[in-house]
């Protein structure tokens, strides 16, 4: 069992920071990447404000498939370029979005997030998936939340390839 003593009404850099050592600790011997995300996104669940869905969705072929997660259920299946996880993972760019139902072509797997946050995984100029956490109210992330979301899955994403199971 593991403990860690992280403020999550730290300033958001710390807060990243302090995530970030308690992954390191969880992830660093550990070569099953099922288990990594799932405890990436149980991190993130636990201390991370403010949120009501943290979690990844693996490349599957042409499509990102549900992976492990924290909240309600959520859609199974996205396809590249669609929604703000498709678009993300087939931009290979973070987005971030202030007000899901502004963005188009948004996909609603829960009717009560309001914004939300998207950095794909990227690891040797391979594609492994996204990492996807939502929030119930608009705004809810900044240019923090997404630096701290990236540093995140640049520690994770070579984590994740290592057994190529991602």
């Amino acid at each position: 069992m593991h403990h860690f003593d992280i403020d999550s009404a730290a300033p958001k850099a710390a807060l990243y920071r302090e995530i970030a050592g308690a992954l390191d600790a969880l992830t660093a011997d550990e070569p099953d990447a099922v288990a990594n995300m799932a405890n990436a996104a149980a991190l993130l669940w636990e201390y991370l404000p403010g949120i009501n869905w943290a979690g990844f969705y693996r490349l599957v072929g042409d499509a990102l498939v549900l992976g492990p997660f924290q909240g309600k259920v959520a859609c199974i299946r996205i396809p590249m370029g669609q929604g703000v996880c498709g678009t993300a993972a087939a931009a290979r760019a973070t987005q971030l979005v202030a007000d899901v139902n502004a963005f188009p072509g948004h996909i609603a797997c829960d009717s009560a997030s309001a914004s939300e946050l998207v950095v794909p995984i990227v690891h040797a100029g391979r594609l492994i998936g996204v990492l996807d956490i939502d929030a119930p109210t608009p705004g809810r992330f900044d240019a923090e939340d997404a630096a701290g979301c990236e540093a995140l899955v640049a520690l994770l994403a070579p984590r994740l390839a290592r057994n190529g199971t991602a």
